[in-house]
């Protein structure tokens, strides 16, 4: 026969209270072991975001040119709706973009075809997935490709974000969820846009929105206990080297700050110096890795802004040297 006992009570004073301040994974972004929703329309650059998130946990990098990561590690990366190497390509340009190599970073994907949150089979799997690799953070893209069960009913999908809730709390690990707005929802308040049932919104300690108008990117920021910054707009910088999505105003001044910006700090170096460098001594004045002194020589050589000669590396004397001849040999 089964026991049943109350529920456990203890005094309200005897709780250990709260730290005054909010704890971060990503300053103002995103709560130290957060859920919540990373949403908006289609073509709005949720996943680039997810990615850009994931790149700056796992490499202690900025994200979107200014919000700096509190808690570094680790991130397990589930993207339903594109192929493993498509992913892999995306997460290069944009590692490149904050200077560093994807083969240095701790990201980690999962690479099964399918993970339905509604089998109880794959919530086991997914548990044990991150017992094993213990991530800081874990991104789910979309959540419409995460199920069989309808959206719009809470009863359907309540049960699958307590259980990602559990999740959480069982292993300490940030989770977001990528999740689709409704076509043509701009005008209303970010959260109430959301596809399907209310328990989205409210299921989230961390909440970010992704509109687009025209052009113009803009992402909402909301939190459970922390007040709401501004809306900030973005800008994505693409090319066949690099993605960057970062803050407008962190583009207009190239991510001003130099001690957060290694790129900053390679140019502000060989400025400096009397002559060419080798890698050796870049290296060691910059105290980084070899790998990312690599990526970043080669970008800059390809932009035609150092020049090589037989010792090393250089500032270019003419800004107009034809791209890659400045570091040819």
């Amino acid at each position: 026969m089964t026991v049943i006992e109350p529920f456990p009570v203890q005094p309200a004073y005897t709780i250990t209270a709260t730290a005054e301040a909010t704890r971060w994974l990503i300053d103002g972004l995103w709560g130290y072991d957060a859920v919540g929703i990373l949403g908006g329309e289609p073509k709005c650059c949720k996943s680039i975001c997810a990615l850009s998130m994931a790149v700056a946990v796992a490499s202690g990098r900025s994200c979107l040119g200014g919000h700096r990561v509190s808690r570094m590690g680790t991130v397990l990366l589930f993207a339903a709706e594109d192929a493993p190497a498509t992913v892999r390509d995306r997460l290069a340009l944009l590692s490149a973009g904050l200077g560093v190599a994807l083969s240095e970073l701790p990201i980690q994907i999962i690479t099964t075809p399918t993970l339905r949150l509604d089998s109880d089979t794959d919530r086991q799997r997914l548990a044990l997935t991150v017992a094993e690799y213990r991530p800081v953070l874990l991104i789910l893209d979309p959540f419409v490709r995460l199920h069989r069960v309808d959206e719009n009913v809470a009863g359907d999908v309540a049960p699958i974000l307590d259980g990602l809730r559990q999740l959480q709390r069982a292993h300490g690990c940030a989770i977001l969820v990528v999740h689709h707005a409704r076509k043509g929802a701009s005008h209303i308040r970010a959260g109430q846009a959301l596809r399907g049932s209310s328990e989205f919104h409210a299921w989230g300690d961390s909440n970010l929105f992704l509109r687009r108008q025209q052009d113009v990117l803009t992402l909402d920021i909301e939190h459970r206990a922390a007040s709401a910054p501004d809306p900030i707009r973005l800008t994505l910088q693409a090319s066949e080297r690099h993605l960057i999505l970062q803050e407008e105003s962190k583009a207009a001044d190239d991510r001003d700050d130099p001690e957060d910006n290694p790129e900053a700090r390679l140019v502000s170096l060989l400025t400096a110096a009397s002559g060419s460098l080798t890698r050796r001594e870049i290296r060691t004045a910059l105290c980084m890795r070899a790998a990312t002194i690599g990526v970043l020589l080669d970008q800059l050589c390809e932009r035609g802004q150092l020049s090589r000669d037989a010792r090393g590396y250089r500032l270019a004397q003419a800004p107009s040297t034809p791209v890659g001849a400045s570091c040819s040999g």
